[in-house]
Formats: structure tokens, C-alpha cells, sequence
């Protein structure tokens, strides 16, 4: 939306005022010879790139040259326009033409030569780039400047404080240069004319006496100090503001809304978004009268802050995005009768009460998205309907809470040209009615829950420009009748639908779009032959479209024009023998045969996997004539890729993702991998690699995931890992031929999520400085979770992530890698006990020691990581009990401890006994969910129905107990009591007893003699 002030309206008036005379382009004299040769020298000294001041030649009549412009009845220089429009880079523009943008602004120096222009009263620098100079202090003795634009154009230092010598100034624009620096604005307060001044960015936190200094300037209609670093507020007793209707004070640090605003009751404008203001927005702004702009957005305002708006019935604008508003959206909002333009995105609003809009009968721009607003969306826009029906033209509900259906009122709004209703929760048809929307240029639904189809009234939006209905769940036949009228698309997005599209072959559609995706729809099984009448594709989706056969020829045609090409996900086949002149190909899931094809210098993004590529990597990658030095993400996993991995990566400087993973390559790891110094994933898993890994890898220092497991890689884990690879995530080496020892540098990888050594031949202790892997020793509710996802330019995400086996199983993780942690180390020759400081991994979920020599208790501290789901200890020598604390472990899922020596009951618990007795066989133990009970001899006697069942049952006798007794009584009464009672037997077998004791006597007394008699004669 334009907004018209009276700034504008005034600044329009002073350059009119300024240029009237001269505006007529043809100079009826020739142009002063001394002022033509002053702008040569001027020339001399600039830097032209582009040779925009080509026609600056000896000779001609300087007031024919670009950008100079002479006074019609003296010939005298009186303008001097070499500034460029300031833009930003344009998605839908070739990468070629913005490169030509910048290439035209003019660099160098500034030559004093322009003093001798003595009648110059208009000079325009601005958004050029003149490489951090500073601003010529001879520019504050060109005393007939009314005009002076320096603004974007890479200045730099002290402002030359003689600019204010400039008396006749009327505009002066110093912005965007950000490493301005500044002490005072006194010397502002010499320019008495001065109508506009920004300083935006200009740094002003040492100058405090910015407000006094522009006060004392009685013209000044606009004053712009944006992103100046004001941290304070001045807050004098009264200022001299007496024309200023624009005030910007934007993007600074302060705390509070000034006082001294509410006293200039001439404003028109105020912007004061982004400041981090708290509390409640002041009273003062109700006496304001004046006011038609009001931008409070990106602070932190409090709930309370919109009562004071009912005053402001002339109120044109209103910006409160993101200003920590929160609660109910306050009724004082229905007061605004003339309010044309409201936003307040960006916020805490929960809820938006239908009678506040119902008054709103000027609304032209409503903007409520990105808050939390929890109500039915009919609500909403059968409340504006009721008053701004005819006026209305924007209305943006996106990213809230919004449920409920879509109502008929919505195709009343006449004058709506964009509504956005994304991302929230809206289910339901999309209205017929929507077809009687005849402005609308913009419609936007995507990520909610709408069903039903698409209403064939769309094709009748003639001037539609952009239609986005994807992430919804749509179903249904689309025809041609659905686009009869939309000859002005241009971006027609619809993917992750079930929406079936299959015209007559013949059908020519009637527009032109620049992006189209139809990812998930039903389009196939031949290849779409409505698109080759697309002239303009830069961005095509038909990825899972149930498409097959072989490409044809035709498409390849339009290939020259793509930036991002997705056909992944179909059964298309046949080769590849075409330039792929798109910056991202994505053609996974296929049936592509032959060689990797010959690709374009300006390929970034290439996924390939899971296709029937054959043949090597040389032709593609070392291809002299083909340097692919923008080449970003390099995906072939899963192909029949053979013969060596070629030794020229040098070339590859960009790369930052290669995965060649489940191919047959073999030889050895290539030393110039090293070279790709950007690298953030590296797989080669599951080749026939041999050899120790190349030194040449430690220089990958950026390196998240790096996965070599699954060759026939040998030597020792290399040390420098952990000394070099300082930000791995991953460090996958399973299934290789690696020997030694785990080296202690491992423990130093902070970041290290994922650790896999298992299926090796290591051997030595498990290092305890395991427990210094701060990534995996972190809660999951504090952990830093490291993000890997590569945006391209495009909605979609394409996510590269590492196949790992966790709980017993290889699984592929990608969105949600972020969220895993394990140590395998299982299948190897590890010895000795398993270290008590594991214990300290509280973020680990998965630990496997299986199939070692591990030997020892098991640490009862291993209870204590609450967040493990798979532990695997089998196949070791653990002795001993588990550990009581393994009841602790509530989110266990996968747990073996079978075949070691582990005694004693199982802890109860209800994870320990859900698992199956396989997990416990091979050991010792009893309890549930083993058979052995955990009594003396091994079973529990049953005393169910007081010792019977039925009368049947009883208790079993425990026959041990009564021989014992029985022996003893026999015993007793068979030898003891004939000694009592006959007393002819007691004294012959107490006279037999002596003779025993005697005769043991003297044989053990000889046996001592004997012994002494041998250690005296060793003695002697």
C-alpha cells in the first residue's frame, strides 16, 4: 500500500521548486568549457565498471552526458544525478542481471574538481559504493547545494561538520552508510533551510545533543534517525519541532516512547518499531490528532496498551506487529472509524472480538497473522464483511490458530487482492464463491485441513497471480475448467494433496507460470504433455505423481531455463543424456539407468539416489570442460556407481554434501577429499573401500556427519577425529576392519551425537572419558540440538540424514536426527569392566556393549540414565545382579542382557519384566518374566486356597527336612541311651576312648619332633 503524506506532498514541492527551470533535457546553449573539463577530472578518478559514463567524452557538450543536467539559459552545471534506485536481489530475476546491477554503481574517488561548479545546486551520489571513504570535506564549500543524497553509498568516519556551512540546503540524506560515527549534531543547526534529514545509521550514541540540534531547525518537515543506536531519551522541558510532520526513530535501543512526541501536534507519521519498548503504550498519543501513521511494532508493549486508540478517529495507519501485545483484542479497536490500514502481526493475541471490526468501514489493509488467535475464522470475516465489504484489499490471518470452515461471505469482498490464510487449522470446502473475488491477485491457504476439492469458480479469477493451496488434504478430479480464465498465474503451488489432473493431451493451458507444484497428485501414468507449453518454469514439482516411461525429448528443451527441478518419487526411466542446466535436479527414486549424465558449470543441488546409475564418477566429476564449482550437495547413494573414487576434488570447493554411499566403488579413500574444506556430510558407507583413512580428512573441520562403516577399511581409529573434527555429530565406522585401542581424543567431540564402532576388530578398555561427551550427557529438555537442513530456494526442506542402527535395527533418520543419541560399540574385542562414568550420559537413548569381553558388575548408575530406550549388554561376562535402579528406566523399548553370568532376581519393575524371557536367557537370574522362581530351592511352594485346590491339591512335603530328623532320633536312642542306661558299656567305651586319645598323642608328638629335629640341622 502507498501512503500519501504531507511530507511527500512537500518534498514533491521543494524539488519542483528546485528543478523547474531546467527540467526540459534539450539545452539550447553549450555547456561552460571550464565546468565540462571539472567533471572529466571527476570521471578520471571514479571507477566505472559497467561504462555508464560512457558518454563523457572530450569535446561533446557536457549537458548531453548521462546524468548532468545544465541550466537552459546559461549553460552553467546545475544538476549532477549519478545515484542508482536502491533495490534488493529479485528471486524471479536472473542471477546475471543482478550482477549487473552492481556492477553499475561506480566506485573510486571524489575529485575536489566539482568546487569549480559553482552553480551546482543538485548532487546525487547515493548507492554507489566508494570502499569506506570518508566524505570529502570540500562538499561544505559548495554553499548552492539545495540538494545532497549520500545515502548507500559505503562511506565511512567522521561527518565533515562544514556540511553545515550549507545554508541553502534543503534535503540532506547521509543514511545507510553504517560505519558512521558522530559525537555532535551541532553542526546541524547551521542548516535553516533543511526541509529532510536522515542520518539512518548513522551511530549518534555519543551525541547527545541530537534532539536540541534538530530542534533549532524551524523548516524540517522530515527527520529520519534510524538504526542510529539511541539508547536515551533527552526529554528537554519543551521542543521547537514547528513543521515537523515525519518522525523516525526506528531500530534504536529505547526504553521508553519520548515524552516530548506528544507535544508536536503537527505529525503526521511516527515509527518507533523496533525498539524494545515495555510497559503501556502512553496517553499521550490520544492528543495527536494529526496523526495517520503509526508504526509501534516489534516492542514490548503490555495487554493494555490499545484503550487509548478510540481518540484517534483520523488514524490512517496503525502498526502494532509484534508488539508484545497479548490477551483480548481490545474494543477501543472499533472506534477507529477512519482507521484504513491495521497491523498487528507478530504477536500474543488470542483472541479477536467480532464487534471490534464491525465499524471498521475504512479498512483497506488488515494484518492479524503470526498470533495466537484461537477462534472460527467465519467469526472473523463475517464481522468485516458488515461495514468494509466494498473497501477492503488485504487480509492477512496467516499463522494462527483458526479453525472452523471458510464462509460464503468471503466472495463479497470485491476489492480483496490478497488474502492469506496459512498455516492454520481451517478445514472445510473452499468456498464457490470465491470465484466472485474478481481483484484478487493472491490466495494463499496452504498448511491447513481443507478438504473437498478445488471449486472449478477458481478459473475464474482473472487476475490471479499467485495460488497456493498445498499441505491440505484436497482430493478429487481437477479439469481444465478449473484454469479457463487464470491467464495471469504465475505461481500455481498445490503440492501434498490427493488431487487428480489428467487433461486432454491436446490441452493448451492459458497461462504461463514461473513455479508449479503438483507434488502427490495424481498426474501420471504418461508424462505431463501440458508443460511444454510452460515458457517460463523456473521451479517444477511433480515428484510422487505416479508418472512413468522415459522423459521426453522436448522437456529436456525447457531443462535451460529451470532454477529447481523435482521429479523424485516416480518409475521414469531411460538415461540421462542431457545438459541439466538447473540449479537443483532432484531425481530420486527412479529407474534411471546409464552414466551419470554431463552437467551445467551452474549446478548446486543434484540427488540422485536410489536409480540404476551405472558406470564410474570420473567423466562427471573430472570433466575438464565442465567445472562444477558451485556444486553444493552431490547425492548418488544407492546407485551401481563402480570402479575408483577419482582423485580430483580440488575443483569441488563448494561442496558441502557428498553422499556415495551404497554404491560398488572400491580403492582406496582419494587424499584430495581433504581439500573440500566446506564439507558438512560425508558418506561412503556401505562400498568396497580399503585401506586406512587418509590424513588428508582432518582438514574437514566443518564436518557434522562422517560415515565410512560397512567397507574393508583397516588400521587404527585415527586420533586426530577428536583433535580435528572438532563439530561431528556423527561418526559412523561400523563393519569395517578397524584394530587398537578407542582413542581419548574421541571424548573431546562436544557435539558428538552418534557414535557407531561396532563390527570391528578394537580392542582395550572402553575409555571413561566417555562421560566428556557433553552432547549425550545433557538432558533432551536442555540439550543443544545441532540442525542440519539445507534450504534451497524453494518451500521444501531437503533434509540429508545418516542410516544408523539403534534398538536393534538399521533405521534412516533425517528430520528427526537431531533428536538421537547412541554409543555402539558392540561385536568387538573390548575388555575389562564397563565404566561407571557411562552412567553420566543422562541424554544417551541407546547403548550397545553386545558381543565384547566386558567383564565385571554392571555399574548401578547405568539406572540412572532415564531417557535410554535400547540397551544391549549380551553376549559379554558380566557378573553379578542388575542393577535395582534399571527399574528407573521407564522408556526402555529394547533391552538385552542375555548370556553372561548375572545372578540374583530381576528388579521389579514394570519395563524389566514387559521384555521377553530372551532377553535374560543364558544367566542366572530369577523372577519374572523367567520360569526359575526366586525361593531356596528353586520353586515356591503353593499355598493358593489355604494349601489345597479344590480339595485336591495339597502342600508338598519337603522329604530333606524329615530324613534329618529321623536320622537323629535313630541316632540318639541307638548309641547315646545304652550308654545312659547299661553301665558295663559306658566304662569300656570310655576306656576305649583313652586308648585312641594316647595313641593319636604320641603320633602327633613324633611328627613334631621330627619336623623341629629337620629346620635345626637346615640351621646349622
Amino acid at each position: 500500500m502507498k501512503v500519501v503524506t504531507i511530507s511527500l506532498f512537500v518534498f514533491l514541492l521543494v524539488i519542483a521548486a528546485t528543478v523547474i527551470s531546467f527540467c526540459d533535457g534539450n539545452s539550447n546553449v553549450l555547456c561552460i568549457e571550464s565546468e565540462g573539463q571539472a567533471l572529466l577530472k571527476f570521471k578520471q578518478d571514479l571507477i566505472d565498471q559497467s561504462n555508464r559514463l560512457s558518454s563523457w567524452v572530450e569535446g561533446e557538450d557536457c549537458c548531453e552526458w548521462v546524468g548532468v543536467f545544465c541550466n537552459n539559459l546559461t549553460g552553467h552545471v546545475k544538476e549532477l544525478h549519478l545515484g542508482l534506485l536502491s533495490r534488493g536481489p529479485d528471486a524471479d530475476e536472473p542471477v546475471a542481471e543482478w550482477d549487473a546491477y552492481l556492477r553499475s554503481k561506480l566506485g573510486g574517488k571524489i575529485n575536489p574538481s566539482l568546487i569549480e561548479l559553482k552553480h551546482i545546486s543538485f548532487l546525487d551520489l547515493s548507492n554507489n559504493d566508494f570502499g569506506s571513504l570518508t566524505i570529502p570535506e570540500f562538499i561544505g564549500s559548495m554553499k548552492s547545494l539545495t540538494y545532497l543524497n549520500l545515502s548507500l553509498a559505503n562511506f565511512q568516519g567522521e561527518i565533515p561538520h562544514n556540511i553545515g556551512n550549507l545554508s541553502k540546503l534543503l534535503y540532506l540524506d547521509l543514511g545507510h552508510n553504517p560505519l558512521f560515527e558522530t559525537k555532535t549534531l551541532q553542526w546541524v543547526s547551521g542548516l535553516s533551510s533543511l526541509h529532510y534529514l536522515d542520518l539512518s545509521e548513522v551511530d549518534l550514541r555519543q551525541a547527545t545533543d541530537w534532539l536540541q540540534s534538530t530542534q533549532k531547525l524551524p523548516s524540517l518537515v522530515e527527520l529520519h534517525l534510524s538504526r542510529c543506536s539511541l539508547n536515551n531519551d533527552p526529554s528537554p522541558v519543551s521542543v521547537n519541532y514547528t513543521s515537523l510532520a515525519v518522525l523516525d526513530l526506528s531500530r534504536n535501543t529505547l526504553s521508553s516512547v519520548p515524552t516530548w512526541i506528544f507535544s508536536l501536534r503537527s505529525l503526521v507519521s511516527i515509527d518507533l518499531r523496533s525498539n524494545g519498548v515495555e510497559g503501556v503504550i502512553p496517553n499521550g498519543f490520544q492528543n495527536m490528532s494529526s496523526l495517520k501513521f503509526l508504526d509501534l511494532s516489534r516492542n514490548a508493549f503490555s495487554s493494555s496498551t490499545l484503550s487509548w486508540l478510540s481518540n484517534l478517529n483520523r488514524l490512517q495507519f496503525l502498526g502494532l506487529s509484534s508488539a508484545g501485545l497479548q490477551g483480548n483484542f481490545s474494543s477501543a479497536i472499533g472506534n477507529l472509524s477512519s482507521l484504513t490500514h491495521l497491523d498487528v502481526s507478530h504477536n500474543q493475541l488470542e483472541i479477536i472480538e467480532p464487534k471490534c471490526l464491525e465499524s471498521l468501514c475504512t479498512m483497506r489493509e488488515m494484518d492479524l497473522s503470526n498470533n495466537g488467535i484461537d477462534q472460527e475464522v467465519s467469526e472473523i470475516i463475517e464481522s468485516l464483511s458488515r461495514c468494509s465489504l466494498d473497501r477492503l484489499e488485504s487480509l492477512n490471518i496467516a499463522s494462527n490458530k483458526l479453525s472452523g470452515h471458510l464462509p460464503d461471505q468471503l466472495g463479497q469482498f470485491k476489492n480483496l487482492a490478497y488474502l492469506f490464510l496459512s498455516r492454520n487449522s481451517i478445514s472445510g470446502p473452499i468456498p464457490s464463491s470465491i470465484g466472485k473475488l474478481s481483484s484478487l491477485k493472491v490466495l494463499d491457504v496452504s498448511y491447513n485441513r481443507l478438504n473437498a476439492t478445488l471449486p472449478q469458480s477458481l478459473g475464474q479469477l482473472g487476475n490471479l497471480e499467485d495460488l497456493d493451496v498445498s499441505y491440505n488434504v484436497l482430493e478429487g478430479n481437477i479439469s481444465e475448467t478449473h484454469f479457463s480464465n487464470l491467464t495471469r498465474l504465475k505461481f500455481f503451488w498445490a503440492s501434498n494433496n490427493l488431487l487428480t489432473f489428467k487433461p486432454n493431451p491436446s490441452w493448451i493451458p492459458p497461462f504461463h507460470c514461473k513455479s508449479i507444484g503438483l507434488g502427490n497428485w495424481h498426474l501420471g501414468p504418461q508424462f505431463p504433455q501440458w508443460l511444454q507449453f510452460q515458457k517460463n518454469l523456473s521451479f517444477l514439482d511433480i515428484s510422487c505423481a505416479e508418472i512413468s516411461g522415459v522423459i521426453p525429448t522436448w522437456f529436456w528443451n525447457l531443462s535451460t531455463q529451470f532454477e529447481c527441478l523435482n521429479l523424485s518419487h516416480n518409475q521414469l526411466g531411460g538415461e540421462i543424456s542431457y545438459l541439466l542446466m538447473s540449479s537443483m535436479v532432484d531425481l530420486r527414486s527412479n529407474q534411471f539407468t546409464g552414466p551419470l549424465p554431463q552437467a551445467s558449470s551452474d549446478l548446486e543441488y543434484l540427488f540422485l539416489t536410489n536409480n540404476l546409475i551405472s558406470g564410474s564418477l570420473s567423466n562427471f566429476l573430472c570433466n575438464s570442460q565442465t567445472k562444477l564449482e558451485t556444486l553444493s550437495i552431490l547425492d548418488i547413494e544407492s546407485n551401481l556407481l563402480s570402479g575408483a573414487i577419482p582423485d580430483c576434488w580440488k575443483i569441488l570447493g563448494s561442496l558441502q554434501v557428498l553422499n556415495l554411499g551404497n554404491n560398488d566403488l572400491t580403492g582406496t579413500i582419494p587424499i584430495s577429499l581433504g581439500c573440500m574444506v566446506h564439507i558438512e556430510l560425508l558418506n561412503l558407507r556401505n562400498n568396497n573401500l580399503f585401506g586406512e583413512v587418509p590424513s588428508s580428512l582432518q582438514h574437514l573441520n566443518v564436518t557434522l556427519i562422517l560415515d565410512l562403516s560397512e567397507n574393508q577399511l583397516t588400521g587404527s581409529i585415527p586420533a586426530w577425529i577428536g583433535d580435528k573434527l572438532s563439530k561431528l555429530v556423527v561418526l559412523n565406522l561400523r563393519s569395517n576392519n578397524f584394530q587398537g585401542y578407542i582413542p581419548d581424543q574421541i571424548c573431546t567431540l562436544n557435539s558428538l551425537q552418534v557414535l557407531d564402532l561396532g563390527y570391528n576388530n578394537i580392542s582395550g578398555a572402553i575409555p571413561k572419558c566417555f562421560s566428556n561427551l557433553s552432547a549425550m550427557a545433557t538432558k533432551p529438555s536442555d540439550q543443544h540440538l545441532s540442525y542440519w537442513a539445507f534450504e534451497l530456494d524453494f518451500d521444501n526442506l531437503f533434509y540429508l540424514g545418516a542410516l544408523l542402527v539403534t534398538r536393534g535395527r538399521e533405521d534412516e533418520y533425517s528430520t528427526t536426527l537431531r533428536l538421537v543419541t547412541s554409543i555402539d560399540l558392540s561385536v568387538n574385542s573390548l575388555t575389562g569392566e564397563i565404566p561407571k562414568e557411562l552412567g553420566n550420559l543422562m541424554g544417551l537413548r541407546s547403548l550397545n556393549l553386545s558381543k565384547n569381553l566386558q567383564t565385571g558388575k554392571i555399574p548401578e548408575n547405568i539406572g540412572n540414565m532415564e531417557v535410554l530406550e535400547s540397551l544391549d549388554l549380551s553376549i559379554n561376562r558380566l557378573h553379578g545382579e542388575i542393577p535395582s535402579s534399571f527399574s528407573n528406566l521407564n522408556f526402555l523399548n529394547h533391552f538385552n542382557l542375555s548370556y553372561n553370568n548375572l545372578t540374583g532376581q530381576i528388579p521389579l519393575g514394570t519395563q524389566l519384566q514387559s521384555f521377553d524371557r530372551s532377553s535374560y536367557i543364558g544367566n542366572h537370574l530369577c523372577g519374572p518374566p523367567v520360569t526359575k522362581n526366586c525361593s531356596g530351592n528353586g520353586e515356591t511352594p503353593d499355598f493358593t486356597n489355604g494349601g489345597s485346590s479344590g480339595g485336591k491339591k495339597r502342600s508338598k512335603v519337603n522329604w530333606l527336612y524329615v530324613s534329618i530328623v529321623l536320622g537323629f532320633v535313630m541316632g540318639f536312642w541307638g548309641v547315646v541311651a545304652p550308654l545312659f542306661f547299661i553301665r558295663s558299656w559306658r566304662f569300656a567305651y570310655y576306656q576305649k576312648l583313652e586308648q585312641i586319645g594316647d595313641k593319636l598323642y604320641v603320633f602327633w608328638a613324633t611328627i613334631a619332633l621330627h619336623v623341629i629335629y629337620r629346620k635345626e640341622i637346615k640351621l646349622c
